[in-house]
C-alpha cells in the first residue's frame, strides 16, 4: 500500500515554512523506518521547489499532488500545528474524499 501523507506548508514566515518541512520530514522517515510506503509532497518537493525557485502554494502544486494522490491507496493528514487551516491539506482531503479513499489522522 502506498500512503499520501499530507501536512500544511505554507505560512508567511519562511522560519515556519522551513519548520514544518523539518517536522514532516521526521515523521516521514518514522514512518519509513516502521515500514510504511509513501508519498509526502513537502518532503518531497520542498527541495526541488526551493532549488527551481518554484511558487511554494497549492495552486501550483495542485495538479502534480492530485495525480499522486490517485496513485496512493490511502491518505494520512498529519495533525501538526497549521493543518486545520491548511488549504492544500483541506483540498488533499477533499480530494481524497472525491476518489473513496480512506483518510487517517495521525
Amino acid at each position: 500500500m502506498l500512503i499520501y501523507l499530507a501536512s500544511p506548508y505554507t505560512d508567511p514566515s519562511p522560519f515556519v515554512m522551513l519548520e514544518r518541512f523539518d517536522t514532516i520530514c521526521c515523521v516521514a522517515a518514522k514512518l519509513m523506518a516502521d515500514g510504511v510506503h509513501l508519498y509526502c509532497p513537502i518532503a518531497h518537493t520542498h527541495p526541488i521547489a526551493v532549488k527551481g525557485d518554484l511558487p511554494r502554494g497549492w495552486e501550483f502544486w495542485e495538479a502534480y499532488d492530485r495525480k499522486l494522490l490517485a496513485a496512493c491507496q490511502e491518505l494520512w493528514v498529519c495533525t501538526i500545528d497549521g493543518w486545520q487551516k491548511s488549504k492544500g491539506v483541506a483540498a488533499e482531503i477533499k480530494i481524497a474524499e472525491e476518489f473513496g479513499m480512506p483518510i487517517k489522522y495521525i
